[in-house]
């Protein structure tokens, strides 16, 4: 649906950016955003009456793989923005490990330009060491240059600290972001769930918290010795939940992340010997669970992110020797909406802003408000509407979620891409 000029009605919107919480119309002409107020005339425009239902700016992902190139038999950068339209997300980073890794221009160009088509934008986020092997740095500002909006070598941590160190230097003089997966492998070694009572009765390898918290200490000590900006993906321990809050206190420039997984389950999912619960870092205990929540309300945590992993069915058959990660994109607002709005721990402006106008700031990109002159990038959603989650319902290529017949409360009913309409839900994906 292709409008040049479109009135959005009785919306309750919600833009933080703005401080925005209230009742209006929002007028979109030539994909931008026009005009906000109240009563806005219509002078025979096209009009959408979004009568209860809430308007946000469409929301931003920092964290997703979208396996393109290389792994297209798992996601692809169309199947993958097809998932993002759905959940409402309208902005994605995207990781590097894809194959070719993308530590080089040429890379950063084919997803730039695969993306040109697809139902959300596509920021990559180009590798920090040449082929993911913290050995040597990739040259970064050739891939500042081609249009990477930031640096990481997620999938694994950057081992050698020295490296790390200049990467940060060397982020901060281009001005993107430097994301950090912190994980001391050594600690891990062959584990393959968190360290605990449940390992112990699965006679499986675990994964202690010190792996991720000795290393989300290295690098917030990194960036305070080099008066730089880091930014810690997906935490998942309270011991580094604690770490970042005693760092933003002393002026360390540390932002993190969280994902949906984090604050809402815990490793007794794994009981099962399901797969679809293995992700990395792993799902954790009650007491983690519960700092994450701390963390979210008290602003420690600086944003939700899903780190959207596809795999296939075949590749997570098998519990033990089955890749980590699961796919998020078309769950995270509702995920959002069920465990963390409705039960009363934060408000609905504060998972907004975690999942908009923060992590745009954070990436430095255009994105995440409704102000006049803005892309019209937006979703809108039924905050009351209860579904169950359908795997085979997504318009991922894959099925590996954690939240496969969920209750949830809250859908996106429609998103917009610079006032394109690029999802409206209907009673089909039910």
């Amino acid at each position: 649906m292709n409008l040049n000029t479109l009135v959005i009605k009785n919306a309750h919107v919600i833009d933080p950016s703005q401080k925005i919480d209230d009742i209006c119309d929002v007028m979109i002409i030539h994909g931008k955003i026009e005009k906000l107020g109240k009563d806005l005339p219509d002078d025979g425009r096209q009009t959408l009456d979004a009568s209860g239902l809430v308007m946000a700016p469409g929301l931003v992902d920092m964290h997703v793989h979208l396996r393109d190139p290389g792994y297209t038999h798992k996601e692809d950068i169309i199947t993958g923005c097809n998932a993002a339209a759905a959940g409402g997300v309208t902005s994605i980073a995207c990781m590097p490990n894809s194959n070719p890794v993308c530590d080089h221009p040429d890379v950063v160009k084919y997803i730039l330009g695969r993306a040109q088509h697809a139902k959300a934008k596509v920021y990559p986020v180009a590798a920090i060491t040449k082929s993911l092997k913290s050995e040597e740095l990739a040259d970064i500002p050739a891939l500042r240059s081609a249009g990477a909006i930031g640096i990481s070598d997620d999938g694994k941590p950057v081992a050698n600290h020295q490296l790390m160190l200049q990467a940060l230097r060397c982020g901060s003089s281009e001005g993107i972001c430097v994301i950090c997966h912190a994980e001391d492998l050594n600690i891990v070694s062959k584990g393959i769930m968190h360290k605990g009572e449940i390992s112990a009765r699965l006679k499986v390898q675990g994964i202690d918290r010190a792996s991720e918290d000795c290393d989300t200490a290295a690098m917030v000590a990194l960036a305070a010795a080099s008066h730089t900006r880091v930014h810690i993906a997906h935490v998942s321990t309270k011991g580094s939940v604690e770490i970042i809050r005693d760092a933003k206190a002393r002026g360390v420039q540390v932002s993190c992340e969280t994902a949906p997984h984090y604050f809402s389950l815990t490793h007794e999912m794994l009981l099962e010997r399901d797969a679809n619960y293995r992700m990395n870092p792993p799902l954790r205990e009650e007491e983690d669970k519960q700092a994450i929540i701390r963390g979210i309300q008290d602003g420690t945590i600086d944003c939700i992110a899903t780190d959207h992993a596809p795999h296939t069915v075949y590749e997570k058959a098998d519990f033990e020797s089955a890749p980590n990660g699961v796919i998020g994109l078309e769950t995270s607002l509702a995920a959002g909406l069920t465990y963390l709005v409705h039960p009363g721990l934060i408000s609905l402006n504060r998972l907004i802003e975690m999942m908009t106008i923060k992590p745009a700031n954070i990436l430095r990109i255009n994105a995440g408000s409704l102000k006049e002159g803005m892309p019209a990038d937006l979703v809108l959603f039924d905050p009351k509407y209860p579904w169950v989650v359908n795997k085979e319902k997504f318009c991922s290529k894959s099925q590996n979620t954690c939240f496969d017949k969920a209750k949830m409360t809250g859908r996106v009913r429609y998103t917009f891409l610079d006032g394109q309409m690029v999802y409206q839900y209907t009673e089909e994906d039910a």
